[in-house]
């Protein structure tokens, strides 16, 4: 059978990193879900059920989650999922709201770029805009912080973890096959590319990636279907549009022209031959304009596919900071552009 422990420290989605405490004991957490009906099983309780399966039907290995109470009113607890990959230890941290009926719904795979980390990254505040459509978050970690960019057994190693993840959501029947989207900045973003050239085992719905270009490796590419956008600054010296050598963090790669790879992604969307573009503007509440920029798409295709191209304006997301503490979560300033509120209007139009 597959153990837990409770021992390790838990988030609760819209509190803090710094603020997280140690989880109380399961009998604990038991005794403190006292207002549910007789007979129930707690929230907690239900929420572990669903992982306890024996090894031979589990992904291969330990399976261990750490993870806060419930309580009435407060938002889902982030537990950590902990599991045999390739013979090494793996771990993400999972958000799933209470399931009012047993359905399989979205799973969202969000790759953390390497300054944030996976509990960092959920300031995104994807969780608190989705809360609505009670998709599955899941935040994998990557080894040494930082998801790899270069083709090599790295790469294979953590497309290999992905596909693990996937099938166990799958497997228990929790994530939805059909819909299974992926969200990558930077590094996490190059993957991303890797991931969806490679494939995970189930068919991705929707790719998004931010601050992050295609590999020029990946050329000859052929993705199956799916919705992407990406979403970059222009004049990113780290992730030039035109091409060539891109950065992330301390790793360097040859990167694709940023409309090739839109073109990539149109020709497995089957979308006509005519791009388009269109200005992009935000305006703040007194109807200055607070972002300019373009949106590059293409028309007839089957499902969206869109390039965003931001042109800074004073303030805002910084190049490589689209999401989390310094985008649009952390008390930080209001950014020009509502980075993560674009990803999940477009996921959304995805069947997220």
């Amino acid at each position: 059978m597959m153990s837990f422990d409770f021992s390790a420290r838990a988030g609760a989605q819209g509190r803090s990193d710094e603020n997280l405490g140690e989880a109380p004991a399961f009998g604990v957490l038991q005794a403190r879900m006292g207002h549910e009906r007789p007979g129930k099983r707690s929230r907690l309780a239900r929420f572990a059920a669903r992982f306890v399966v024996p090894g031979a039907q589990g992904v291969a290995g330990l399976l261990l989650f750490a993870a806060a109470s419930l309580f009435p009113g407060q938002a889902a607890a982030a537990p950590r999922l902990t599991l045999q990959s390739g013979g090494i230890s793996r771990s993400a941290v999972v958000v799933e709201h209470e399931r009012l009926k047993l359905r399989r719904r979205p799973l969202v795979i969000v790759l953390h770029p390497k300054a944030a980390g996976p509990r960092g990254h959920r300031h995104s505040r994807f969780e608190e805009i989705a809360e609505s459509s009670k998709p599955v978050f899941l935040y994998p970690e990557a080894l040494g912080a930082e998801w790899p960019v270069a083709a090599g057994p790295d790469a294979d190693r953590d497309v290999k973890f992905l596909r693990d993840l996937v099938d166990h959501f799958v497997g228990e029947g929790v994530a939805d096959p059909r819909k299974i989207y992926l969200i990558g900045e930077s590094s996490g973003g190059v993957f991303a590319f890797r991931a969806v050239c490679s494939g995970v085992g189930r068919p991705i719905a929707a790719l998004a990636t931010l601050g992050a270009a295609m590999p020029a490796d990946l050329a000859s590419c052929a993705p199956p279907p799916l919705a992407f956008i990406a979403i970059d600054h222009v004049g990113d010296p780290r992730t030039p549009i035109q091409g060539g050598v891109a950065r992330t963090g301390d790793l360097a790669f040859n990167a694709l022209p940023a409309d090739a790879t839109l073109s990539i992604f149109a020709r497995s969307a089957s979308c006509g031959a005519k791009r388009e573009e269109r200005p992009l503007t935000e305006r703040d509440a007194r109807g200055a304009p607070r972002v300019h920029g373009a949106i590059l798409s293409y028309s007839g295709c089957k499902m969206a596919v869109e390039l965003v191209q931001l042109e800074r304006s004073g303030g805002g997301p910084a190049p490589g900071h689209m999401l989390g503490r310094s985008g649009e979560g952390g008390g930080a300033p209001a950014p020009e552009f509502g980075v993560s509120h674009k990803v999940w209007e477009f996921l959304k139009r995805s069947g997220a």
